[in-house]
């Protein structure tokens, strides 16, 4: 299906309290606001969003997708009821190409957030900053996020403000290609933030570089589909979103489009998310990290092959 640029807009111009209404949602008020019962650190006035919990808003579209697991497209459809009138260049977003932020000369002021502010492990920091996959940009010292493609080139890019709560995908970024560390091993676990993830290396480090990560951004799949179609060999993923509505209804989801021949397993945090849990480890008694552990699907049993 493809939109014009007019229904595009007419999309990210509907009320997002008339939206969730109509999906059967329960919106408390909350001041000028609405706080979604399902997901209470999410908040909605009017067309737009705003996720408290991250940082993170944006426009109808955007939330659809997030919130939803819907393509461009499909956001665009479910949120004006109309059927594609343009060209395929309206499709998607307007093609813009990528290009990463530019390099700060020292990445003091992000070794200084990761690690004071977010609790990290400077020694694993220093080897991510060492591959390139995270660095400090020199416009606005933000810390920045790398995915690349096989090949090793750079397709996305996910910023993180270290003055103040900012979070953005760099425009042109190709949600398939995330943040990640790819091991050598059979094992799989997702997140939905590079941060989370690197928490959960922090929390179990033990043989971490034998493992697979990858880091959603977000509770979308496409990442998730690009890394089992490149990576046969996976043969267990541990879904590892955080722990509250919709971080269980995106595993439920996810695990669905996860192949029959995987093993899928859901890793509910003590906390919120994976970052708390490194955050507050102190406070969680017997040092339980994982709160709750759901086998989504098990391995399948070969068949025993008949005596003659």
């Amino acid at each position: 299906m493809n939109y014009t640029q007019a229904q595009i807009d007419r999309a990210n111009a509907v009320s997002l309290e008339d939206f969730l209404r109509t999906q059967g949602e329960t919106l408390i008020k909350s001041g000028r606001e609405y706080r979604w019962k399902e997901h209470d650190s999410l908040t909605v006035r009017g067309n737009k969003w705003f996720r408290h919990s991250q940082s993170k808003g944006g426009y109808p579209i955007d939330f659809v997708m997030e919130f939803y697991g819907k393509s461009f497209p499909e956001a665009v459809q479910l949120l004006t009821g109309e059927s594609g009138e343009g060209q395929t260049e309206a499709a998607t977003a307007p093609p813009t190409a990528f290009h990463l932020p530019l390099h700060n000369r020292t990445a003091d002021r992000a070794i200084q957030y990761l690690t004071e502010s977010r609790g990290l492990n400077k020694t694993l920091v220093e080897a991510f900053l060492l591959s390139g996959d995270i660095y400090e940009d020199a416009k606005r010292h933000n810390v920045v996020f790398v995915g690349r493609d096989r090949s090793g080139t750079p397709r996305y890019a996910h910023v993180r403000g270290t003055a103040d709560p900012f979070r953005q995908d760099i425009v042109g970024s190709d949600k398939s290609y995330p943040f990640r560390y790819e091991g050598n091993g059979n094992q799989l676990f997702a997140f939905e933030s590079p941060i989370d993830l690197l928490s959960f290396i922090c929390l179990y480090p033990q043989d971490w570089q034998t493992r697979s990560y990858l880091a959603l951004g977000g509770v979308s799949g496409k990442a998730l589909d690009r890394f089992l179609s490149e990576r046969k060999d996976t043969r267990k993923v541990f879904l590892c979103l955080d722990s509250d509505t919709a971080g269980s209804e995106a595993c439920t989801r996810l695990a669905q489009s996860i192949p029959g021949e995987i093993a899928v397993i859901r890793l509910v945090p003590a906390r919120k998310d994976w970052n708390d849990v490194l955050r507050q480890q102190g406070d969680i008694p017997s040092r339980k990290f994982i709160a709750e552990t759901i086998t989504l699907r098990e391995l399948p049993t070969a068949q025993p092959v008949p005596m003659l």
